[in-house]
């Protein structure tokens, strides 16, 4: 459009369609096939493959919310065939590693945020108002729910799945869900798994690795009772497949993680009582 702006030095690949009140910055490469849609801002140290659509008022690469930055030339470089709807803001690098990296065929809704320095994979849906803080790392086909928040330097593995609304602070291993605002555990992604390819076998060693965890971690008794931890045969069987993330790294953040899960879960149901009690209370008085 004539009404957009593109910078004399930027590169723009082959068909590249950009909407009218767009701006394009000088130092940036956009690949063929590219849509930039109305009011969509490309900053300096932009680096976009191809296919990729940029939905109104997006801003590529623009500068680090970092107060370390001191006006490093850095980049963002993005892959082929992601959307970036509406508002989302991506950070560039800054010195700490000098790139925000995101993989291809990901979907980032509306308002979602990218700090400086992140890695995000690829086939990764981040939904509406999600923020990652500096340089958070996710892996391959994660899925984070809306109105998420991402602690700086976290790390999510791969085909995991955090819902709505959950605050995250601990890395988190591959596979799982997490849920609300504390790092409990609802289960692994069997659904998204299945959808990928994974054989019933391999989910089901999967969720065994998964339930035995908690006894491997050496949780309080009051977590491991009434759950079956499984057989020696069982642990014999999948423990040499348990994921690297499932058997060091994390153990002792989801340690902490999980007993706070407990505690948070007595806490309201000590309130549960009291709520009940007085209710029976009220009745006699009327």
């Amino acid at each position: 459009s004539n009404l957009a702006y593109i910078h004399p030095d930027a590169k723009l690949g082959a068909n590249v369609t950009v909407k009218p009140f767009a701006y394009i910055a000088g130092d940036t490469v956009i690949g063929d096939d590219c849509w930039i849609g109305p009011g969509a801002v490309i900053h300096d140290g932009a680096r976009i493959g191809r296919r990729c659509r940029i939905h109104t008022a997006a801003s590529v690469a623009c500068l680090p919310q970092d107060l370390k930055f001191a006006g490093e030339i850095t980049t963002c470089e993005i892959g082929d065939d992601n959307d970036i709807r509406e508002y989302v803001t991506i950070s560039r690098g800054t010195a700490s590693t000098g790139t925000t990296r995101i993989g291809s065929k990901n979907l980032l809704m509306a308002y979602v945020h990218i700090g400086h320095d992140c890695i995000i994979g690829s086939n990764c849906v981040i939904a509406n108002r999600v923020s990652l803080a500096g340089e958070v790392h996710v892996g391959d086909w994660v899925v984070i729910g809306g109105h998420a928040a991402v602690h700086q330097w976290t790390h999510i593995g791969a085909h995991a799945m955090v819902q709505g609304g959950a605050l995250l602070g601990q890395d988190l291993p591959p596979y799982v869900i997490v849920r609300n605002d504390t790092l409990r555990f609802a289960g692994i992604n069997k659904i998204g798994l299945a959808r990928r390819g994974f054989s019933h076998e391999r989910i089901a060693e999967i969720h065994d690795a998964c339930r035995i965890l908690p006894e491997r971690l050496e949780l309080p008794e009051r977590l491991r009772r009434g759950r079956k931890a499984g057989s020696a045969k069982s642990r014999a069987r999948y423990a040499p497949r348990i994921h690297p993330h499932l058997e060091t790294r994390h153990h002792q953040t989801l340690r902490i993680a999980l007993q706070r899960g407990v505690n948070f879960a007595y806490k309201y149901w000590y309130i549960g009582i009291f709520h009940y009690i007085c209710g029976v209370e009220r009745q006699r008085e009327g």
